[in-house]
């Protein structure tokens, strides 16, 4: 059952930002940070997951983008295809996401709408606030926009078909866009389901499940993992099995029955593992908030291996 801190991979993007506080201490100002990937501590030896967590950070517009589906992928000789689920972190004001289409158009008019630019205002924009989650099934067109922090969970797969890139001088890939795009309006999303005070399904999908956990102060819970789940933690701090995790910190649980010490702040964070419904054991509450509770461990006790240093 082992218990990783997921390293970090840095990932440098046009649209990036230069200070990432606090997720992360890592400095963009020489060549701008777009996504933190967080992988597998012993990524070359490991097993590839399913599944891949990022955090993604925009000061501009990203392309307008699509991504395959399975079937589409393993034609072309890839693993699988890229659904994946936003779940908004921070968002200024006007702050706004392209999801679908605002009308059904055929593929001749798709194409003809990237071709003049006009697909920009073809795309249905909306705005976006701290907690939002939107789940884009692979098909869905859609974009990014500037002043948004969010936390993405997906297939792991890195094919991505751009459609529009704002003059940016980067490859477009029309002819496999247009023919895996779903041009037509995405149907509304799914409610979260709340299924105790302590856990919200915020997506579940035939890839994988997204769920938020809110966990009171100083209480002690088992998580009865499934043999890949990520945890992502958005604010407060626990003890993870061995494992001390605060804010922007991830790690990886390959299964099975492991210890969560919840610190005396509390514990909110995103839980995401491969399954077509959420796992109903997947928390067991051990204890009660004591009056005199007793800290996790600090990240920096030498008992405890600590994260892997980011890569850039």
């Amino acid at each position: 059952m082992p218990i990783e801190y997921a390293s970090v991979r840095a990932m440098h993007k046009p649209w990036g930002v230069s200070d990432l506080q606090p997720w992360s201490d890592i400095d963009g100002t020489g060549d701008a940070v777009g996504e933190l990937w967080f992988e597998r501590a012993d990524g070359e030896n490991a097993p590839v997951p399913a599944l891949l967590l990022k955090l993604l950070f925009t000061s501009g517009p990203l392309s307008i983008q699509v991504h395959p589906d399975d079937t589409f992928a393993r034609a072309m000789g890839m693993p699988n295809g890229k659904s994946e689920a936003w779940y908004i972190i921070a968002a200024e004001p006007d702050a706004q996401i392209g999801i679908g289409l605002k009308h059904r158009v055929t593929p001749q008019e798709l194409r003809a709408s990237i071709a003049n630019g006009s697909i920009v205002d073809l795309v249905q924009w909306r705005p976006v606030a701290k907690g939002d989650v939107i789940f884009i099934p692979a098909g869905t067109i859609h974009a990014l926009g500037a002043g948004i922090v969010l936390a993405e969970i997906q297939q792991r797969s890195d094919t991505t078909f751009r459609l529009f890139d704002y003059d940016r001088a980067r490859e477009l890939h029309i002819d496999n866009g247009v023919a895996v795009a779903n041009a037509w309006p995405l149907r509304p999303p799914a409610d979260p389901i709340r299924l105790t005070d302590e856990r919200t399904v915020l997506v579940a999908s035939r890839h994988f499940v997204l769920e938020r956990v809110e966990l009171q102060g100083a209480a002690s819970w088992a998580l009865l993992a499934e043999p890949e789940t990520w945890i992502l933690v958005l604010d407060g701090h626990a003890a993870i099995g061995v494992a001390a995790v605060s804010i922007g910190q991830a790690v990886f649980v390959g299964g099975g029955r492991s210890s969560i010490e919840v610190g005396i702040n509390g514990l909110s964070a995103l839980i995401a593992y491969p399954a077509a419904r959420p796992i109903a054991s997947l928390l067991q509450r051990l204890c009660e908030p004591s009056a005199q509770p007793v800290q996790p461990a600090a990240p920096d006790d030498p008992k405890l291996t600590g994260p892997a240093k980011a890569r850039t």
